[in-house]
């Protein structure tokens, strides 16, 4: 049989970078090596998800996998990301010869799919997306009957009630989200910690936080690894 292609896989701590995981050992055709993950200079979280690095690591190890970092400053602009992002494939590339794969897991928007590819187009990278165009609340309920479990870390509360932050990513959440949002929060209105699933040999033991208002906008969740 030919050598799967090496593929790194952008980590953002949440549910559909980890389904992203299951989806392409599941597949086979890819073999994913490492998670790609930007974290934020001062914070030591990573980005607009707010999970801390210890979690971070704590989900890798799970993953049986090593993490590429790129580091960004609290305050950035679109340029600032791109070198950043430049810069950890650059790394990953010396890490793995020959690697020229990148998996994201995007769902169904458009422009951010345009963007990235675009984007990996000027690299040299070639773009995949695993979980693309699926329907969005069947896929938040295969996810849940596939074993994963995770939180919802933070909240935008332009979009969603500040009271859902810090909730069990399951069935009763599904429920109880108005119409209008997205049952995988796909248009930001939330994101999630995971902490066990398929994708993960063991699961991670995490305590809630507190919550707090950043931005005027954004309800984080905190969450510890407990000892």
């Amino acid at each position: 049989m030919p050598a799967r292609r090496p593929v790194l896989l952008a980590w953002s701590g949440g549910k559909d970078a980890a389904w992203a995981l299951h989806a392409l050992r599941r597949d086979g055709a890819l073999d994913p090596v490492a998670l790609a993950t930007t974290i934020t200079d001062g914070y030591e979280r990573i980005s607009m998800q707010g999970i801390r690095v210890d979690v971070l690591h704590a989900q890798a190890a799970a993953a049986g996998l090593p993490v590429v970092e790129s580091r960004i400053p609290p305050v950035t602009d679109n340029a600032t990301y791109e070198r950043a992002f430049a810069d950890l494939l650059a790394h990953a590339q010396a890490r793995w010869p020959g690697l020229r794969d990148i998996a994201f897991g995007d769902l169904f928007l458009a422009d951010v799919r345009a963007w990235r590819e675009a984007l990996c187009a000027r690299l040299g990278w070639t773009p995949h997306f695993p979980l693309f165009g699926a329907d969005t609340a069947a896929l938040a309920r295969e996810m849940i009957a596939g074993g994963l479990r995770a939180r919802l870390c933070c909240v935008d509360t332009r979009q969603l009630d500040a009271a859902y932050a810090g909730r069990d990513f399951g069935p009763a959440l599904l429920d109880a989200l108005p119409a209008a949002v997205d049952p995988c929060g796909e248009r930001g209105e939330f994101h999630t910690c995971v902490h066990a699933g398929p994708m993960f040999a063991r699961p991670l033991e995490l305590a809630p936080g507190e919550t707090v208002l950043r931005d005027g906008r954004f309800a984080y969740t905190d969450f510890l690894l407990r000892p």
